[in-house]
């Protein structure tokens, strides 16, 4: 997969569809500059690249970002190791596996 925001904002709004099944909002914070918003909350879903206040933001390098998309990184080995950072519901990121998944 590439190694760009836009490349991987394309990704998931493909791997989201119409319903991620998230119900709420959250935004990757990519340590090198920039955004991924998922808006699980409008029908149909909106994936975008504003910095829009999220109920969680994952906080991640976009290496590791691409690695967890195309599951080289397993999320929670991620967050143990330090790998990405999680801020506000950890009930909506609990939900993050869906999107990593097949």
């Amino acid at each position: 997969m590439t190694n760009n925001i836009a490349g991987y904002t394309q990704a998931v709004a493909e791997k989201v569809g119409e319903d991620s099944g998230l119900g709420s909002t959250l935004k990757f914070a990519f340590n090198e500059g920039g955004f991924l918003f998922i808006d699980g909350k409008s029908t149909p879903n909106r994936v975008h690249n504003d910095d829009e206040a999220a109920q969680c933001t994952v906080k991640v390098s976009l290496d590791d970002f691409g690695k967890l998309m195309d599951r080289q990184l397993d999320p929670m080995t991620a967050f143990m190791g330090g790998k990405l950072k999680i801020e506000g519901d950890m009930g909506v990121a609990m939900k993050l596996g869906r999107l990593f998944q097949g």
